[in-house]
């Protein structure tokens, strides 16, 4: 993994908010590198800065200081045009309440992403086709949402994120409107889909036990990254990455 591309750069970030005379420092300083193919997980409780820090990775909110990079591109310097092309070219969003379409059925909602990059018809229902056999939902194509549970939607959730073929996938408390043994399903589906497809994910998650599916986990508390924990660190020999995690783990 050392040897691997960064995927994401996080460098001296800071978000700092006005409340009244108060200034709430969001994010206090993060610094951190994911590198391609990683599924990582941001943790921590509400108000720890997790969803400021989704938020910036996406280009959703401007750092008030600091560098986001992704696939060697400064997000923090784009304005809202060049971060909506972005956006559309290189993220994937997967969210906790689907965000489906109610009229359209599983092959036609994987599809939507590909209208808006200008994809033909043909070309758009054949990408979607390969990526619901992906998910497991052979039998759901023609399902519209109100016809499928909530882990079945949230299938559709992931492939829609999936058919762009985006450099970043970002999942935003996705098993948050699931009960527990769907959640482990969907999260078991999202390792499969990273290390099948060499996809890179960053989660947002206030359930410890769920981040634990990612390779690595961020811990957040009062904006700041407290430590980095290594899932792969079993399976790992002692190589550049552990003793990145290990530097990164005292900042």
């Amino acid at each position: 993994m050392g040897a691997q591309k960064p995927a994401i750069q996080v460098k001296d970030l800071y978000k700092v908010y006005r409340v009244g005379e108060t200034k709430v420092r969001a994010l206090n300083g993060v610094d951190f590198t994911i590198y391609k193919g990683e599924f990582c997980s941001i943790v921590g409780a509400s108000g720890s800065g997790k969803s400021t820090l989704l938020n910036m990775l996406a280009g959703l909110e401007k750092p008030t200081k600091g560098q986001v990079i992704i696939a060697g591109e400064h997000i923090e310097k784009k304005n809202e045009n060049q971060l909506v092309k972005f956006r559309r070219e290189h993220i994937g969003f997967i969210f906790q309440s689907f965000n489906l379409m109610a009229t359209m059925d599983a092959v036609e909602n994987v599809a939507l992403p590909l209208t808006f990059q200008g994809v033909g018809r043909s070309e758009r229902i054949k990408k979607a086709n390969d990526v619901l056999d992906l998910v497991g939902l052979q039998k759901y194509k023609d399902h519209r949402p109100t016809q499928m549970s909530g882990g079945q939607q949230q299938r559709v959730g992931v492939a829609r994120a999936l058919v762009v073929r985006p450099e970043i996938i970002f999942a935003d408390e996705p098993t948050g409107n699931l009960d527990s043994k769907t959640s482990e399903e969907v999260m078991r589906l999202m390792q499969k889909v990273v290390r099948e497809q060499n996809q890179t994910l960053v989660m947002v998650t206030h359930d410890n036990h769920l981040a634990t599916y990612a390779d690595r986990i961020f811990h957040i508390k009062d904006g700041k990254i407290e430590w980095i924990e290594d899932n792969r660190a079993n399976s790992l020999e002692e190589n550049d990455t552990t003793t990145n995690i290990k530097k990164e783990s005292n900042l």
